[in-house]
């Protein structure tokens, strides 16, 4: 994990100016709109965030006015999202999601969003993840899907040159849900090329929701905690 930590130091600039991006802003509404689908954040609720990066995901649960703990390995992205977040109730903690720094069933709900690529052992970390839900609690984890064509053209840069995917793991619906102890539901958004036109995008992505393609290059697996 260390090699990514050092990594993400790097970055807090580049990804947030990335989403501002006509096509960034609207892959991370996709996003956004799948991940609160599934999460399901409201008042009151008590969330972990684990990996939240400068905070991008995490506005959203706060704008529900839930309680968020922000966990991420690298201190510049973490010191991003509490600059960011300084106006609602979020807290962060420097931590490794494969040693989450809490109690057992501290937190209502649990999301993870493309942090679980960049680790070999994520069964491990998905137990994690549950063992700090309290029962009946949700939780949710977001990657980049193997089966995508995103996936496929990144592993080829990745051979070609070194980049941030270069050793990363992608995994297919079935991979992911296989992680959990449980059964869950998994769905998938972004059926569009990362160089599309925007509106050809939105016409692109549409057909993949009606037709629930398994092949977005975002995919969201969601369990109940026993």
């Amino acid at each position: 994990m260390a090699r990514h930590k050092a990594l993400f130091d790097t970055w807090p600039d580049r990804y947030d100016r990335w989403f501002e991006t006509p096509l960034g802003s609207l892959i991370r509404s996709y996003e956004a709109g799948l991940i609160k689908d599934m999460l399901l954040p409201v008042k009151g609720d008590f969330i972990l965030d684990a990996g939240c990066g400068t905070g991008v995901f995490t506005l959203d649960f706060l704008l529900a006015r839930a309680h968020v703990i922000g966990l991420d390995i690298s201190l510049p992205m973490l010191k991003r999202a509490i600059e960011k977040l300084k106006a609602f109730p979020f807290q962060a903690a420097s931590g490794d999601m494969m040693t989450l720094p809490f109690g057992d069933g501290l937190f209502n709900k649990a999301v993870s969003i493309t942090a679980l690529e960049f680790i070999p052992d994520a069964e491990a970390a998905v137990s994690e993840l549950f063992r700090v839900v309290k029962s009946g609690g949700l939780i949710v984890v977001a990657t980049l899907n193997s089966l995508s064509p995103w996936a496929e053209r990144r592993e080829v840069e990745a051979k070609k040159t070194k980049t941030v995917f270069s050793n990363v793991i992608f995994r297919s619906p079935q991979d992911l849900l296989a992680l959990a102890p449980v059964e869950g539901e998994a769905r998938t958004a972004i059926h569009f090329a990362d160089d599309e036109d925007p509106q050809r995008a939105r016409e692109i992505e549409d057909v993949g929701n009606r037709e629930g393609l398994e092949t977005g290059a975002f995919l969201a697996a969601r369990w109940v905690k026993p």
